[in-house]
């Protein structure tokens, strides 16, 4: 069924009239060096020493305990639901946990893999993350190791999970909180199929130079890209230089060209076509600047900005680029029954599978 452009991602400009960064105290693992040092992340964090403190949806922190319990020490003020996993399996999902230490015990005595993950979209607020504590008589043990491969998502709601978890189409607010899962969109999907680690810079709502439905016109998806911590005007985020990806999927457009022009915009629908194409184009440079040649970065076409972004491409190509390719997304079979007509959970495990056997074939240098 295809998408019904004119009314997806009704409600993903919510979070733009949202408008808060806090920190846990102290952690048991922090120690001399930092939280970092027990604790693989391949997200964007600011590194505070006794905390991370993040703001991206789908950012995850991995550790590895000795013992019978493990607690998972947070101060997350914002609407966020966080899963907490061990030894692959979801044990709790923690509700705008607050300042906590979240406890799972009666664990077997042993060595045990520990996940915290965010499974939604709230760029109005920083989390923090004090670190994974073992319970007594056991220990935290070194960090997991670097997953070899590296994927980084860039998108709108449609990467972030928006609502993919819902039976309904028909959203509240707290719906969508509730029902947004980014471990469970393509983007992680496709990366564990990968056996990747991987970001997702995901902003619900944002265009490459249109936003949903024209609004906040001052600013788009390109002015919040470079931050670690979305809610802080000026923030950037600093590569610790171990991101270094293999590949970067791009999918943005939507917002841009799924609704109408309004009265008072700035645009014709041809100016509008000619500035996405431009910005896009100097977004893709900015990406190969900042990774480098051997980066293959993919640009998703879908709907009615596919044809600008296989034009963005084709450019590339011309000019001897010949690691940015094009995807056209198949949506054959897709539902579109998530919050507002966005993937349901379904529709991302179909895009994971049509995704993954595409990149496979790719002449990645991984």
């Amino acid at each position: 069924m295809p998408l019904p452009w004119s009314r997806t991602l009704l409600a993903s400009a919510v979070a733009l009239a949202l408008a808060g960064t806090s920190a846990v105290a102290t952690a048991a693992t922090s120690g001399e060096d930092g939280v970092r040092t027990s604790v693989h992340t391949a997200g964007r964090v600011k590194d505070g020493g006794d905390v991370l403190r993040y703001s991206w949806p789908g950012v995850y922190f991995e550790g590895r305990i000795r013992g019978t319990g493990v607690g998972v020490v947070l101060d997350d003020p914002a609407a966020d639901y966080d899963d907490v996993q061990v030894d692959g399996a979801t044990v709790a999902t923690l509700v705008t946990p607050g300042k906590t230490t979240h406890w799972v015990e009666g664990l077997r005595d042993g060595v045990h893999t520990v996940r915290l993950v965010k499974r939604n979209d709230t760029p109005w607020s920083t989390s923090a993350f004090g670190g994974f504590v073992a319970a007594p008589g056991g220990a935290v043990l070194a960090r997991p190791a670097a997953r070899g491969r590296q994927i980084e998502f860039i998108g709108d709601s449609l990467t972030a999970g928006y609502g993919n978890l819902s039976t309904s189409r028909d959203c509240d607010g707290e719906q969508v909180k509730r029902t947004t899962d980014a471990d469970a969109g393509y983007g992680a999907l496709t990366a564990r199929r990968l056996r990747a680690d991987y970001q997702i810079n995901a902003y619900s709502g944002l265009g490459m130079v249109r936003n949903y439905n024209g609004g906040t016109p001052e600013v788009t998806y390109r002015a919040f890209y470079d931050r670690a911590l979305l809610n802080v005007p000026g923030d950037v985020w600093r590569n610790p230089g171990t991101w270094r990806p293999g590949l970067v999927v791009v999918h943005l457009g939507t917002n841009d060209f799924s609704t109408p022009l309004n009265p008072g915009e700035p645009w014709t629908d041809e100016t509008l076509a000619a500035a996405y194409r431009g910005a896009y184009g100097a977004f893709v440079q900015k990406l190969r600047t900042r990774y480098g040649p051997r980066t293959t970065i993919l640009a998703v076409g879908a709907g009615p900005f596919a044809g600008h972004v296989a034009q963005v491409v084709q450019e590339r190509t011309d000019a001897g680029d010949r690691r940015v390719r094009y995807w056209r997304l198949d949506d054959t079979g897709m539902d579109y029954t998530g919050c507002h007509w966005h993937y349901s959970a379904r529709d991302h495990r179909l895009l994971a599978d049509r995704l993954t056997s595409f990149v496979a074939d790719l002449p990645i240098r991984w």
